[in-house]
């Protein structure tokens, strides 16, 4: 970044984005685009989580292992293949080499096509609604949106700080493939992860407080995508109580309860995918007033403005839903909210989305778990894959295809897929 950074730095500016991720850089762009002069504060990487610690890491991981798999096992005669781990860190390396490429390209010189954009390297902290201090600069902003973006979190288990666990972002750094591993959490990072590190060779446990993996989603998905992860040898378990963690002579003890009944898990390291948390801290949100939720998050309306006048906020730090394409919309209609008096709604009726396990989970619309607490009465009609030829010739049936109607009309609420490549099915 230190290529981009300008000597001097105006004092005043029409429109401050703080954050230099997927939200903050959409909004910047779409500051200028709307001639505003923008000033983009960002503290650590720019790029953000999406290039820099969760999109590009897993997804190349995700495939690496899959490539792995795939030469391993295959359902045709007549083909042999052969794979094995030879050099886990010069999968890792490539990773980073990538990584450190697309945040260049991508981020770093985007930004020096946009004259109106100054970059500043620092954190900022309020002073008043409209004033902010990075370091030594002061700078001032009539338009301010807040895009800072989200971390890992991990739970407070006794013991569980102490083994020095590791997250989403400190898992996908890791230069030795751990040959053990227990996995907190049972949604989209955590499976994620537990298939991948599971293809490269590690003996993988999924521990999940609730009683099934993707709580959120209907049964038939999540019990069809259970077996397919546990016949690949993962250990699922549900309705799990952490009690407490410890360290052992080889690595991590986990005293659990599972219906009233005591467990002890043991492995080499410990995963938490247990969800993350806003960066919000330290910025004296607080002393100007702008309001958050209990978990941190900044509450803002269907415009994203928080409760202080002229302030907005986009991507991550707002919640749900976390995805980069999203962070990226909410941030470009920040900045149009906030330079336009007339205002649009942010708008996710009919969002896709995906979930990279193999077989992938890809959804839009309401699933009917959701249709339900909507009071909306439907009609759901699944395709099981081995009735589909297309997956039939792959030689690959595991999944489904299920779509969601209103009752008593033709209106589509929405489509789950697990099947490989679902996340391209579902556009």
């Amino acid at each position: 970044m230190d290529d981009y950074n300008m000597n001097r730095y105006e004092t005043d500016t029409d429109l401050l984005v703080i954050g230099g991720g997927s939200a903050g850089f959409a909004a910047a762009i779409r500051g200028q685009e709307l001639g505003a002069r923008v000033m983009l504060v960002n503290s650590g990487p720019i790029g953000g989580t999406c290039v820099n610690f969760g999109c590009i890491p897993s997804k190349t991981l995700i495939r690496a292992a899959e490539a792995h798999h795939r030469a391993k096992r295959h359902p045709f005669k007549g083909l042999e293949h052969w794979s094995h781990v030879k050099d886990f860190s010069a999968i890792v390396q490539q990773k980073d080499e990538l990584v450190a490429i697309l945040r260049k390209e991508k981020y770093i010189d985007v930004l020096k096509g946009y004259e109106n954009i100054q970059l500043v390297d620092g954190k900022a902290e309020f002073i008043d609604p409209h004033e902010v201090r990075v370091g030594g600069l002061e700078i001032k902003a009539p338009l301010v949106i807040i895009a800072t973006g989200s971390r890992p979190w991990v739970p407070p288990i006794p013991g569980l700080d102490e083994v020095n666990p590791l997250t989403s972002k400190t898992a996908f750094e890791l230069h030795k493939l751990p040959e053990s591993l227990i996995i907190l959490g049972g949604r989209y990072i955590a499976l994620e992860c537990a298939q991948m590190f599971a293809r490269f060779g590690a003996k993988v446990t999924v521990l999940q407080r609730s009683g099934r993996i993707l709580p959120t989603e209907d049964e038939d998905v999540t019990d069809a995508l259970s077996r397919y992860l546990k016949a690949e040898g993962i250990e699922i378990k549900t309705s799990v109580d952490v009690q407490k963690v410890e360290r052992n002579g080889k690595g991590v003890s986990v005293y659990t309860k599972i219906k009233e009944k005591e467990y002890v898990f043991t492995a080499e390291t410990i995963l938490c995918a247990t969800g993350r948390r806003p960066n919000t801290e330290g910025m004296n949100l607080e002393k100007i007033g702008v309001q958050r939720d209990a978990a941190g998050r900044i509450v803002v309306n269907n415009h994203l403005q928080t409760t202080v006048p002229g302030i907005f906020a986009a991507g991550d730090v707002i919640g749900e839903p976390a995805f980069v394409y999203t962070a990226a919309y909410e941030g470009a209609l920040t900045a149009q909210n906030a330079l336009n008096t007339k205002r649009s709604a942010r708008d996710y009726s009919a969002l896709p989305w995906v979930i990279f396990t193999d077989p992938q989970v890809a959804g839009v619309g309401l699933n009917e778990k959701e249709a339900a607490r909507r009071g909306i009465e439907v009609d759901a009609s699944s395709l099981e894959l081995h009735q589909v030829p297309r997956a039939l010739a792959a030689r690959d049936t595991r999944g489904l295809i299920k779509l969601i109607k209103e009752r008593g009309s033709d209106r589509l609420l929405g489509a789950r897929i697990l099947a490989p490549e679902g996340g391209e099915q579902i556009m």
